[in-house]
């Protein structure tokens, strides 16, 4: 039952109850309370809508933003290169830094040719390869995390996606050399986790992070697949909800309406986010890193009785 008719039905209630002199109070306290439930279904997808709106900023309109001389590099040298999964060198105001992002295509036919962001092993082992390059040379690693998810193919089961996202987190936690993770628009499953493993990470204001898409939950755990609005809610996905729950490190604001309203104001925001941490991280030894890495990775969901 959808929020208006709830609000008809709870119109009608109070008028029964205010000309018959009767005490409904409880069944309205029930209305009332699924009202407020619609309510807050709505807004949390309203958040879901915005993180994957079509015209939303992807990973390289960001990375033109904010730094300068982006050089692509390309192929896990085992398989092949994975476009879904872009990195590269750079430099965030004159210093070298290494970039690793989710790339989602803007038209239907780079969207095919990016796999939606949807990252395949070489995609992964890809990553690992540059935050392995720039642990040698003492560069800072930045990721942007925008995808559904890993991409669950015959082939990617075939070359190992579930191994490859493994060694990521496993190799990521130990990196030694700060990373600073960015999630700029949905932060699905393993395949955000597969490059979201920093001592920093950031939502942006109207993006979402979850083990499992809304459709997913709502069709595994409600046997309804109509019922996402509901599932997304229940998730608790939103940067707000991350935030009090202490997976995150901070939000990013977004502009009225979302980011796609205007790219800069976000990435004027970030840029000063960078330059903040990057100073801060850089003058840790990677042993101090390492260890606060560690013990924040280990703290999450722990529950105090």
């Amino acid at each position: 039952m959808n929020t208006e008719i709830i609000r008809q039905k709870l119109d009608e209630l109070k008028q029964i109850a205010k000309e018959g002199g009767l005490d409904l109070s409880r069944e309205i306290d029930v209305l009332e309370a699924k009202i407020r439930e619609g309510s807050e279904n709505e807004t949390v997808w309203r958040r879901v809508e915005l993180a994957r709106h079509p015209d939303r900023p992807n990973s390289m309109d960001y990375i033109e933003r904010i730094f300068d001389g982006f050089m692509e590099l390309h192929g896990d040298r085992a398989f092949g290169d994975d476009p879904a999964i872009i990195g590269g060198l750079a430099f965030f105001e004159g210093r070298p830094v290494t970039i690793i992002a989710n790339q989602k295509g803007r038209t239907l036919k780079d969207n095919m040719f990016r796999n939606h962001g949807m990252g395949n092993p070489e995609g992964y082992r890809k990553a690992l390869r540059l935050a392995k390059q720039a642990e040698k040379f003492h560069r800072p690693v930045i990721t942007f995390v925008d995808t559904a998810g890993a991409y669950p193919g015959l082939g990617a089961e075939e070359r190992g996606i579930g191994e490859a996202i493994a060694r990521n987190l496993r190799d990521f936690s130990q990196l030694r050399t700060p990373v600073i993770c960015l999630i700029i628009g949905e932060g699905g499953s393993g395949g955000a986790l597969g490059i979201g493993i920093g001592d920093k990470v950031y939502m942006l204001e109207n993006a979402i992070y979850s083990v499992i898409s809304p459709e997913g939950c709502a069709s595994i755990l409600l046997h309804d697949s109509t019922k996402a609005k509901e599932a997304a809610a229940m998730l608790r996905m939103t940067s707000t909800d991350l935030m009090d729950f202490g997976i995150i490190n901070g939000v990013v604001a977004e502009t009225e309406g979302g980011a796609q309203n205007d790219p800069d104001f976000s990435a004027a925001l970030i840029k000063d986010v960078l330059r903040r941490d990057l100073d801060h991280l850089c003058g840790r030894s990677p042993t101090v890193l390492v260890r606060y890495r560690n013990q924040k990775i280990r703290k999450f969901g722990h529950w105090n009785p």
